[in-house]
């Protein structure tokens, strides 16, 4: 979400990267079994077997921030849950991508309150990593994702600039040629915006963006309800002249 694309509703960061591997491997397939809201019980139960039946080589599966963002036992069931996911696809023999998460302290009004929740998620990603021997992509330490220009207006899911970013760090961890070590440098800055044109642009979004999702989350409803993968099968990936 937040990255449109004029053939399909939404573009983001797999198939930025997806797109740029395909340069240098026009045999490349690839899936997105990806749908907005899923949290990692979801994923487990619903999207690991079909990921692993095709016997993937390459599995971007940065997991967690929705139940950071909603009322998942991070340090019990959560935990559990990624264990087994990333035990399972290392044993596949697939090489793994997982990430720490942006500071969305910086960019999310109220933000503040899921700071902890926050380390705890990046904490079991760089544990995991360690483990099973995983592919991190450290969000957390890049400073352009504490630029709102990286995000979309609801700032919770990047803008195409942020999700080029996002692509580059995951070309940057896994050594493609031609990825460059800077693509978590921040942006020249702007102008700093005055105090009360800061608060009306947070009441904004509250208003637009915050009280519907937490409406949604008490009536149980998800924006991936009833929402297929864009992708669900392998299939040859058209590399553009620019990635």
């Amino acid at each position: 979400m937040g990255d449109p694309h004029p053939d399909y509703e939404c573009r983001g960061w797999a198939d930025r990267l997806a797109e740029r591997m395909a340069a240098l491997n026009p045999e490349l397939t690839y899936a997105n079994l990806a749908i907005r809201g899923k949290n990692t019980r979801q994923a487990l139960e619903e999207q690991l077997d079909s990921a692993l039946a095709m016997e993937p080589d390459l599995v971007a599966a940065p997991l967690g921030m929705n139940d950071v963002i909603g009322s998942g036992d991070l340090t019990g069931q959560v935990r559990s849950d990624l264990d087994e996911i990333y035990g399972r696809l290392t044993d596949s023999g697939a090489t793994v991508i997982v990430s720490t998460y942006p500071d969305v302290t910086r960019t999310i009004p109220l933000g503040h309150r899921l700071e902890g929740r926050l380390q705890t998620i990046n904490a079991l990603m760089r544990e995991f990593a360690h483990r099973y021997g995983l592919v991190l992509v450290d969000l957390h330490s890049a400073p352009v994702l504490t630029d709102l220009r990286a995000w979309s207006t609801d700032r919770l899911h990047a803008s195409s600039l942020g999700h080029q970013r996002l692509a580059d760090g995951a070309a940057h961890a896994l050594g493609l040629p031609g990825a460059s070590p800077t693509w978590g440098d921040p942006m020249p800055d702007l102008p700093d915006l005055h105090p009360v044109a800061r608060v009306v642009r947070d009441v904004r979004w509250a208003v637009e963006f915050f009280t519907p999702w937490a409406i949604r989350r008490i009536r149980g409803v998800s924006l991936g309800d009833g929402r297929s993968p864009k992708r669900p099968e392998l299939t040859p990936v058209v590399a553009p002249v620019h990635c």
